[in-house]
C-alpha cells in the first residue's frame, strides 16, 4: 500500500503517525501549511487521517477527487462533514468502544473532584493554609445522590454502571428511550437537571445538541436543597459556557467539573478563576493504553478499507444497511 496517498489533516499522535509514514505515502497539514503542494498531489489522495478535534469540511472533500475514506482516531466526528462525505461515496471512520472506560472512569473521577474538592484540597495542603488556618469548609457526600445522564450510549452507560457501585440512583436522557435499561428515563434535559444531584453530560456534539446545556437546564440543576453539580465530558459544545459561568458566579449550582471546553484549549479567565470548579485539558481518553488501541483502530480501517475488507468501525450513517 505504499503507493497510497494519505493526507493527514491534524497534528496526530505518535501512536499513530508512524503507522500512517510506514504504509502510506503520507502528507502532513498540507491544507494548512502549503496549499500549492496540496493542489499538486490532490489527485492522488484516497484517503484523510483526522482526529477527533479535526476539521474536515466540505470544501476540503471537493478538493480531493479521489478522496474514498476519512479516517477519525476519536470516538467524536462532529468536525467531519459526514453529509458532504457520503454524497461523494465517501466512507468516515470512527474508534468507538475502546475508549469507553477511561472516559467512564474520569466522570466517576470528576465527580469525586467537584464533590470533595480535591483539588481545592491539595492547594490547602501546598500552600500551607492547613497549617495557617485550619480545616477545609466541608464538602459533600457523594455515595446514594442521584445521578443523570445526558446521553446513554455505550460510555454513559458504562458511567452507571460505575455509579451503581456508589449506591447512586440512575437516570438519563437521551433522544429516545433505550429498551432493556432499568434506569429512569426523562424525556428532556430540563425535566432530568430537575431530578438529580450531579448532572453529567455524555452525549455526541454537533449542531444538534450545540448548547442543549441552557441557562434553563443550569437552572433547574440548582433547584434541589444540596444545589447540583454539572460534569461534562462530552464536547464543549454541548453546554452554553457564558450561561454556566453565569450560574456559578451565581451561586445558582454548587460546583462544575470539566473535560472539555467551547473553545479549546482556550478557557475563559472567568472560569479558571471560580474556586469551586474542576478543570481538565479534555483527557477523556488518554492513557498510554487506550490511545494505543485508538491508533490501532484508525489505522485498521483504513487497512481494511484499502484491503477491500469490511470496516472495523465506520460511523452509524456510513454503515452498510443490512
Amino acid at each position: 500500500m505504499s503507493d497510497i496517498h494519505v493526507l493527514a489533516v491534524a497534528r496526530l499522535s505518535p501512536l499513530f503517525m508512524p503507522q500512517l509514514q510506514a504504509a502510506f505515502q503520507l502528507h502532513d497539514r498540507l491544507h494548512e501549511t502549503d496549499p500549492e503542494a496540496l493542489a499538486a498531489v490532490a489527485p492522488r489522495v484516497r484517503g484523510i487521517a483526522a482526529s477527533a478535534d479535526s476539521r474536515v469540511g466540505a470544501e476540503l472533500i471537493a478538493q480531493l477527487p479521489a478522496l474514498e475514506i476519512i479516517s477519525v482516531m476519536g470516538v467524536g466526528y462532529d468536525g467531519v462533514a459526514v453529509a458532504a462525505a457520503k454524497s461523494r461515496g465517501v466512507v468516515v471512520t470512527h474508534t468507538p468502544e475502546v475508549l469507553n472506560d477511561d472516559v467512564a472512569d474520569l466522570a466517576i473521577g470528576l465527580m469525586l473532584c467537584a464533590a470533595r474538592q480535591l483539588p481545592a484540597a491539595d492547594r490547602h495542603v501546598r500552600s500551607g493554609e492547613w497549617a495557617r488556618s485550619g480545616a477545609m469548609p466541608l464538602a459533600r457526600k457523594m455515595s446514594g445522590a442521584r445521578l443523570g445522564l445526558i446521553g446513554m450510549g455505550r460510555i454513559g452507560q458504562a458511567i452507571a454502571l460505575r455509579a451503581l457501585a456508589f449506591g447512586m440512583s440512575v437516570a438519563y436522557t437521551a433522544r429516545n428511550e433505550r429498551a432493556g435499561l432499568a434506569y429512569r428515563f426523562f424525556p428532556d434535559a430540563r425535566r432530568l437537571a430537575e431530578a438529580v444531584d450531579y448532572l453529567v453530560v455524555i452525549t455526541p456534539g454537533g449542531a444538534a445538541t450545540r448548547h442543549l446545556v441552557n441557562a434553563e437546564v443550569l437552572q433547574a440543576l440548582g433547584q434541589g436543597a444540596g444545589r447540583g453539580i454539572l460534569v461534562n465530558v462530552a464536547r464543549g459544545s454541548v453546554v452554553d459556557e457564558e450561561a454556566l459561568i453565569h450560574a456559578l458566579e451565581r451561586g445558582v449550582i454548587a460546583g462544575a467539573a470539566l473535560d472539555v471546553f467551547e473553545n479549546e484549549p482556550h478557557v475563559p479567565e472567568r472560569l479558571r478563576a471560580l474556586p469551586h470548579v474542576v478543570l481538565a485539558p479534555h483527557i477523556g481518553s488518554a492513557t498510554a493504553q487506550t490511545r494505543q488501541a485508538m491508533a490501532d483502530l484508525a489505522m485498521a480501517n483504513l487497512l481494511a478499507h484499502f484491503s477491500g475488507r469490511p470496516l472495523p468501525s465506520p460511523v452509524p450513517e456510513c454503515r452498510p444497511e443490512s
